[in-house]
């Protein structure tokens, strides 16, 4: 499926999420899709060997999407041929405690890839011009210096917040860290399917909460400032990608044949060569283990 171009996704000019299809398929069944994936994760579990030995690059993949997205089920079945010791996934829910008390970056700083691995965020610094812009009363429990009341968190706050994600996300792209921003783009009712199956199927029953139902109701304002922040938050050096997702299988091909083509134009990620006296070596330690020492 070589018409799958992470160019098609990119958001390289202001975009309106409502003129961007959620549906795809490339005209192909599932069972040719799964296959491709298949195919995809293969070689993204060969690259992430070399970016291991490499040892300079970390990779940043960061999930967005209303619930039901399919954010779990796309990390399943994308990273499924890594080595485990190279992908480490987070799942950001409410701030703790601990988290309150610093700034609201710190944990997602403190959570970023170690070089030569993958690091996954699912849900992630963007709940903080997300969910907290939806629900700007959540600010307050930051205890920010001037935050009195929700009165005090305007159009200024919001600006000057994404303007901290930008930076971020500059600092840790200038020193070696490659940032992939997909936002999961449902349809509300391949939503209301997907909740709906959670309540018919005893087995997804867990995965259901009434918070779910509220949210919903909120589903214009959060369009409205996931367009927002995709607009002012997707850079050369850190871009979105909005991924249809009213079929995951689909969604699940996209994402990760997005992976493996922007990371295969960093030619200079390859495996270390060895010490020259090694090298000029290899036949006498073969010999050694030849003759069993």
């Amino acid at each position: 499926m070589n018409k799958i171009k992470s160019e098609n996704y990119s958001v390289n000019q202001p975009v309106n999420l409502k003129d961007i299809s959620t549906f795809e398929n490339f005209d192909s069944e599932d069972k040719e899709l799964k296959k491709e994936l298949q195919k995809v994760r293969k070689e993204l579990g060969e690259l992430q060997d070399v970016l291991y030995a490499h040892g300079k690059y970390s990779v940043l993949v960061c999930l967005q999407g209303m619930d039901t997205a399919g954010k779990d089920s796309l990390i399943r079945e994308i990273f499924k041929d890594f080595n485990a010791r190279g992908v480490v996934v987070h799942s950001f829910k409410v701030p703790t405690e601990l988290e309150l008390k610093h700034d609201y970056l710190w944990r997602h700083y403190i959570a970023l890839p170690a070089k030569g691995k993958f690091g996954v965020f699912n849900r992630t610094h963007y709940e903080n011009v997300l969910v907290t812009r939806v629900h700007p009363e959540y600010v307050l429990g930051e205890h920010i210096p001037g935050i009195h009341t929700v009165k005090d968190i305007d159009d200024k706050f919001w600006e000057k917040r994404f303007s901290q994600i930008n930076n971020f996300e500059k600092h840790i792209a200038d020193n070696g860290t490659i940032i992939f921003k997909f936002f999961l783009h449902l349809s509300k009712e391949e939503q209301r399917q997907r909740l709906l199956r959670r309540l018919n199927l005893k087995e997804k029953n867990w995965k259901f909460s009434p918070g779910d139902l509220k949210e919903r109701k909120l589903w214009d304002t959060y369009q409205a400032c996931y367009q927002d922040a995709i607009n002012k938050t997707s850079k050369k050096h850190a871009p979105w990608f909005v991924i249809p997702a009213d079929n995951k299988k689909a969604a699940r091909l996209i994402v990760a044949k997005t992976l493996l083509e922007e990371l295969k134009k960093y030619k200079d990620i390859k495996e270390p060569a060895l010490d020259d006296k090694i090298m000029a070596n290899l036949e006498v330690y073969k010999n050694q283990l030849q003759n069993g020492e």
